[in-house]
């Protein structure tokens, strides 16, 4: 009979950069907001709001500003007007392809969700 028990791995490190990473993706709500700015473009509060609809609008704009600090969101405001509007930096957009990846998984391991209205 072969023996099943598990060895602890010797020296297991995670990369900081990794870990980092998804210390930002993996934050509530994040994903979808990067995802709601890939998908359309720049946007009003008001609008993203109503893209992350069960994200509260404090928490919206706690995500909103963590993703500022990490160079994946700008905060666009215009001196003759009271708009603001969030868009995805460079660093942002080239967060694209992974997500279409994260798509795939999802469609191939998570086929039976379905979207709450």
């Amino acid at each position: 009979m072969a023996d099943n028990t598990a060895t602890a791995p010797e020296n297991v490190q995670i990369c900081d950069k990794f870990a980092a990473t998804f210390e930002i993706l993996g934050r509530k709500w994040n994903g979808l907001i990067i995802e709601s700015l890939l998908n359309n473009g720049t946007m009003r509060f008001k609008d993203l709001s109503q893209t992350v609809v069960k994200c509260s609008d404090r928490v919206l704009v706690e995500r909103l500003k963590e993703l500022e600090a990490n160079d994946i969101v700008e905060r666009r405001t215009y001196d003759d007007s009271s708009l603001i509007e969030y868009a995805l930096t460079k660093k942002g957009e080239s967060m694209r392809n992974m997500m279409e990846v994260v798509h795939e998984w999802s469609d191939k391991w998570n086929a039976d969700c379905t979207a709450e209205a």
